[in-house]
Order: C-alpha cells, then structure tokens, then sequence
C-alpha cells in the first residue's frame, strides 16, 4: 500500500524546468514524494531531440548520503546513449549512520520510477533500476513490489550481510595501506560485534539472497575487476545460486576489467574514487536494455562479453560472530565507567614523604580517561570510514593506533609504581581507597584495551 501511495504521489509531483546542458543534455529538475511523504528532489537527464518513446532508469545510490551529483557521470553516461535517467538525494529523514531500511528507499525508488512513467519520451515496457551497492538492497524489494519495474541492473551488489562484507572490507583496504593484520583482527573480531550488539551499525544482518529468488524481471549484474568494496566472488555465486533457486534464467553476470567497485577508473588498483568512467561505459549495458530480453519472457537477450573473467578479489567474507559478554552493552558500560571513576577518584594529596606517590597518581587521573576515550574515538572513527583513513604509520600500525598501545604501557606501569611507593612510605588509611581506586582502574586498563585488539602483535 505505501508502495502505491507513493507512487501515485510521484505522478502527481510538478516537474520543475526543463534547461539545456552543457555537455549536450536536457536536465529537468523534478519532486516526488517517497514513503511516509518524504519529498525527494531530483533530475531527470535526457538527450534532447530524440523522438519515440525510450526506455527509462531511475538510478539507486549506494551506502551513505552523497548527492544526485555522486551519480551524474554516470546519468549523463546512460543519457547520452538515448536513456531518460533519474537521479535524485536519497531522504534524510529516517536514513543515518545508525538508521535505516531498505523497505523505505525501496518505496522511496518504485515513486520516481513511476515519475518516469508518467512521461511521455518513457516506454513503460523499458523502465528499470540502476542500483549501485547498497543500493542493490532496496532495488529488488522494490522489484517485487511492482510488475512496473522491468529489469535491474547492479553495480557491485554485496550478496553477503553488510556486517560480513564490512569485516572483508576492513581488510583489503588495511592490507593495502600495509597496516598490520592486528588492527583488522580488532576491528573484526571486538570493534563491529560490540558495535552490532549496541544497535550502532545499522541493518547489519540484512540478509539479501531470499531478495534475489524473488525477482522475476531480467537483472544484469556487474561487478569491476578491481572491486575491493562488495567481496565480489563470493556476491556472484551468492546472487547466481539465488536466481537459479527462483528459477529467473533472464540474467547476466559480468566482470569488468580495469574498473574499481563503481565501474569507474581506477589510479589505485580500486582503492579510490575518481568521477571518471571508462570511454565505453553504458554502451553494453543500453544494448542489453533494448534487447528482446526486457520485453519477451522467453527471450535471454544478446550475449554479453564476459569481461575480466573473475575479480582480483577472490576471497569470502567470514561472518561477525556475536560480542563476547564482556563487551555488550551493559557490561561494556559498567566496566568503562568503573575506569574512569577510578581513574578521576581524587589524586592523594602530599603528605610527609609521599611525593612520587602523589605525582604517579595525578598522572594516572589524566592518562587513564585519555586512553579510555581515545581508544573508544579511534575505534569507532575506523568503524565510520570502514579502514579507509589510516593515516601515517610505523611498525605496520596507525600512529594513534600505536600511540594508545604506548600509553595503555605507560598507564598500568604507573600505578604498579605508584602502589610500591605508596607501600614503602607508610600505610595511611585516608589514602588507601583512593588509591586502591586508581591503582585498580590502571591494572583494569590493560585487559580492557587488549579485549579490543589493542596490543596484540
């Protein structure tokens, strides 16, 4: 029912005006309104002068919240090849880091697929998805949701969770920049359990194979050669075993040689995103949309170059096992908290011949909470960039990464210290809980910092 709502919402939306491009182009600027009346805003990008109906795609960003723009080179790209192609800003509302549904950006795509089908320069017999990455999660929802969508076509679609393909993720781009397999263990193993466990990634169990053996329509899936992004071997046998199950025999699956995960070209074997696609980019891709395929149930269409042959990344994701106790919510939160209390517990004050002690204590109130919280930061700033942003390195590891396992050292060794000299100077009881506090917190730390992958070799 929200699907039809908001499809009936987009026919009805005013279209903006229509202006010619520079690079040859019409471009009109659009609204349309997706699930739970969220208005989206849009472009739709043709070639001007064409006549006849034309077949229409309505185009699907991947993870995050880039812009229409994220997606131009390749609107334009279909565009020019005589497709009116849609691009629009994925919602806002009730899509974050820690937020989302693939039920909604699927309502959300079935609204400007029937905006394209509203008009005129459209053939409904020829309008379908381009969805790339997660994209590739709402596209077949939004597939059997309506007979109105009449092929898919993805761009490095992840066939596993997002949480395993993150966890693959982690490490081919911490390989690449030389960093230690450690930090990736860490991260893998402690930082995106816990992580999964206290609702902060979300739809991280998202399973998309059962989508797959519903889609009927033809589906041309791609994936490049040098996609370090989506676990690309393991996505193609996962999407292929998946259609098979549903009996769906309209589909193609192609590698493309020299292209990273967005099929663009690549200056760092896939390790970056540059806007620039390759000369010949939508041209198989339109041909196959214009085939037989799309309209005759028993047609398979024209056979497509089976480019690349396999992707330089061959290997499968593992799965993200639970969080051990010691790191769900409520333990993690107790035990954290008990370090900074004893860690902020007030430092001794000076009395008789206690000076080291007291000077080891203090110093102990300021490194032990900068540890704590700095290891939290930096984790989860990894988690965010998914071990894209490492920055400089020394012994295969980040310098902040390196640095908190220098401090953690430094931290417990200060209050085994501070506790002998507290020892041989005396035992004052108006002393002795403070720091016994503080004393436990930098015993405490050490553990806590390890179970996080810190210090491991």
């Amino acid at each position: 029912m929200l699907a039809v709502l908001a499809a009936a919402a987009a026919v009805l939306a005013p279209a903006g005006p229509s202006h010619a491009e520079a690079a040859g182009l019409t471009s009109t600027e659009v609204t349309f309104t997706g699930n739970g009346g969220v208005v989206l805003h849009g472009t739709v990008l043709a070639r001007p002068g064409a006549t006849g109906r034309r077949p229409g795609l309505v185009m699907l960003e991947g993870a995050g919240n880039r812009g229409r723009d994220y997606l131009r080179p390749d609107a334009e790209a279909y565009a020019r090849r005589g497709v009116v192609t849609l691009i629009y800003d994925k919602r806002t509302a009730g899509y974050s880091l820690l937020h989302r549904d693939y039920s909604v950006l699927a309502d959300d795509a079935l609204a400007g697929l029937m905006l394209l089908r509203a008009r005129p320069d459209v053939d409904p017999a020829r309008l379908g998805f381009w969805a790339l990455s997660e994209g590739a999660f709402a596209a077949p929802i939004a597939a059997s949701r309506s007979e109105d969508v009449k092929f898919l076509i993805t761009v490095g679609a992840v066939g596993t969770t997002p949480a395993a393909e993150t966890a693959w993720e982690y490490d081919e781009y911490l390989r690449h920049a030389g960093v230690t397999g450690a930090v990736s263990r860490g991260l893998r193993e402690a930082v995106l359990p816990a992580a999964v466990d206290a609702g902060l990634f979300a739809e991280s169990g998202f399973d998309p194979a059962p989508l797959w053996r519903r889609v009927r329509q033809p589906v041309l899936a791609e994936w490049g050669e040098l996609d370090r992004d989506s676990v690309p071997a393991e996505s193609m046998r996962i999407m292929r075993d998946a259609l098979d199950a549903g009996g769906n025999t309209r589909y193609k699956l192609r590698v493309l040689p020299g292209v990273n995960h967005n099929l663009h070209v690549t200056a760092a074997e896939g390790f970056d995103r540059l806007p620039a696609l390759p000369d010949n980019a939508a041209e198989v891709e339109v041909a196959w949309m214009q085939s037989a395929a799309i309209v005759d149930a028993g047609a398979t269409g024209p056979a497509l170059p089976a480019e690349g042959g396999t992707p330089a990344s061959d290997s499968s994701a593992a799965a993200v096992g639970p969080a051990p106790w010691y790191h769900r919510t409520w333990p993690f939160l107790v035990t954290t908290l008990l370090l900074l209390a004893g860690f902020l517990a007030a430092p001794l004050r000076r009395r008789g011949g206690r000076t080291r002690a007291v000077w080891l204590t203090r110093w102990l109130a300021a490194a032990g909470p900068a540890v704590v919280v700095g290891t939290l930061a930096y984790l989860m700033f990894l988690l965010a960039t998914a071990g894209k942003v490492t920055g400089p390195l020394v012994l295969g590891r980040p310098v902040p990464w390196l640095a908190l396992e220098l401090l953690t050292v430094a931290t417990t060794a200060a209050g085994i210290a501070a506790a002998v000299s507290w020892w041989r100077s005396g035992r004052g009881r108006r002393d002795r809980v403070r720091l016994g506090l503080s004393v436990g917190a930098a015993l405490l730390l050490l553990p806590w910092v390890a179970s996080w992958g810190l210090l491991a070799p």
